[in-house]
């Protein structure tokens, strides 16, 4: 379960690292989540590869990790809560305009959620293909 963890951060680390040496806009834990897809998909699928993290669901796989720290998710948005509750004169001042902001990416988030799904799912009907499949 280390081991796994400390990929799990290595991949944030290296993610971070490459956001704020090349000077992406995009967060670094986003990157790292790419770099552990893309370090996944090539554990799984590339013949002959070794495999540093076997695949079963044992509790030292990176999977395992995983499942232990999505137990805990709502632990990990404490210190978020903590600044929220230590702002309240800023949450009082611009809440309103928060509040907007908040619905209008919300609702922007959605309708291309929906544009995508509709994109994707003609797509795949005009290739004649099962979507269930």
């Amino acid at each position: 379960m280390v081991a796994s963890l400390a990929l799990i951060l290595l991949a944030q680390l290296v993610g971070e690292a490459l956001a704020r040496g090349a000077g992406v806009p995009v967060p670094g834990p986003v990157i790292g989540m790419g770099l552990m897809f893309l370090f996944l998909l090539a554990r799984d699928t590339a013949p002959g590869l070794p495999r540093l993290l076997p695949k079963p669901l044992t509790d030292g796989t990176l999977e395992g990790t995983a499942r232990v720290l999505l137990a805990n998710l709502s632990l990990l948005f404490v210190p978020a809560g903590v600044g929220v509750v230590g702002r309240l004169d800023l949450l009082r001042a611009q809440g309103v305009k928060l509040a907007l902001i908040l619905l209008v990416s919300t609702a922007a988030s959605l309708l291309v959620t929906v544009l995508v799904f509709r994109a994707v799912a003609r797509l795949v009907e005009r290739r004649g293909g099962d979507p269930d499949a």
